[in-house]
């Protein structure tokens, strides 16, 4: 039988979302010393975690109260911009982390995890593009890399269910088949980031991940739920075309009143989800690839509907909130 991995030094940025919590909970549970860096005033985390607090946006910050000049073997990063907006994505998605990665160089680090996202395959937004130059830095830095590109989490395909309870329609665009995913739970991606520190074949290479079973469209999401409310499915079909409306107006506004801008660019986030699949692409065909997109884990989101109607799983979307 062969021995368990050693035991690491890790920090963990991005530690408070719900991805980051279930990365520390995975972290902890094989042994690892976690040292979390978190704003001030985030919500607690595990007791066996060591907890500092500072701006990750301050690289003099990171370095002095996060790294303190102390030896880790890894830093793990779950760290997103919330919104997705520019000044937010270039600040967040892009500079901090490459603050992040100087002060681990600095610090004699070796291995970097990163959660990035599936979508920058296609980067046609501001934060897909910021997160994409921060993978190039990272793949550039000479230290061990893993980027983690998951596709779809069940918080993300979660937010109609009240509607449904409420007599509402489920909430389509176009026919609820132009895109489909692999959604996977926070556990499995956890877990899937966890073997990253210490799995050979995870090392230096960008690594789309979904979670078990083929890929689901939206309208098959929302049979699943009719069929778990016992009630008959109710449709309600929406033109892609009207987002394209709302995005012009808005960017027309904008020129008139800046913060409107924000807010057209978050229209096009929108757009993007609804016309983009979040599966593997396949650079010679420019199709998306349900078959090249590898699974782990065991939880489906079918398992999480069905806990969440029982009570047994909280509707936790924060900014991954669809409808």
């Amino acid at each position: 039988m062969s021995a368990p991995p050693p035991a690491l030094r890790v920090l963990v940025l991005g530690a408070t979302g719900t991805i980051g919590r279930a990365t520390v909970a995975a972290l902890l549970s094989r042994g690892h010393q976690v040292v979390c860096f978190v704003r001030p005033g985030a919500a607690p985390l595990p007791q066996a975690a060591l907890v500092r607090f500072g701006d990750v946006t301050d690289p003099a910050q990171l370095t002095r109260d996060g790294f303190r000049g102390e030896a880790f073997d890894a830093v793990l990063s779950c760290l997103a911009s919330r919104s997705g907006a520019p000044a937010e994505a270039w600040a967040i998605d892009h500079k901090a982390h490459v603050d992040a990665l100087a002060a681990a160089q600095a610090a004699g680090v070796r291995q970097f995890v990163l959660l990035s996202a599936i979508c920058v395959q296609k980067p046609k937004l501001a934060f897909q593009h910021a997160k994409l130059a921060f993978e190039r830095a990272l793949i550039d830095s000479g230290l061990i890399y893993s980027i983690v590109r998951p596709t779809a989490y069940f918080k993300s395909l979660s937010g109609q269910l009240n509607r449904l309870k409420a007599g509402k329609s489920f909430l389509l665009f176009a026919d609820g088949a132009l895109t489909a995913c692999k959604p996977i739970s926070d556990a499995d991606l956890a877990r899937y980031l966890a073997d990253c520190l210490s799995d050979p074949q995870l090392h230096n290479r960008i690594l789309p991940i979904g979670g078990p079973g083929p890929a689901i469209t939206p309208r098959a999401q929302g049979e699943a739920l009719f069929r778990l409310l016992d009630l008959p499915p109710k449709f309600r079909h929406v033109p892609v075309g009207l987002l394209d409306t709302i995005i012009a107006g808005l960017s027309a506004a904008g020129r008139i009143a800046p913060p409107l801008r924000a807010k057209a660019e978050l229209a096009r986030i929108g757009r993007y989800y609804a016309t983009e699949s979040m599966l593997v692409l396949n650079p010679a065909t420019g199709c998306y690839d349900a078959d090249a997109t590898p699974s782990t884990g065991s939880d489906t989101l079918f398992d999480h509907y069905a806990r969440l109607l029982r009570g047994e799983a909280l509707d936790d979307r924060g900014a991954h909130a669809v409808f």
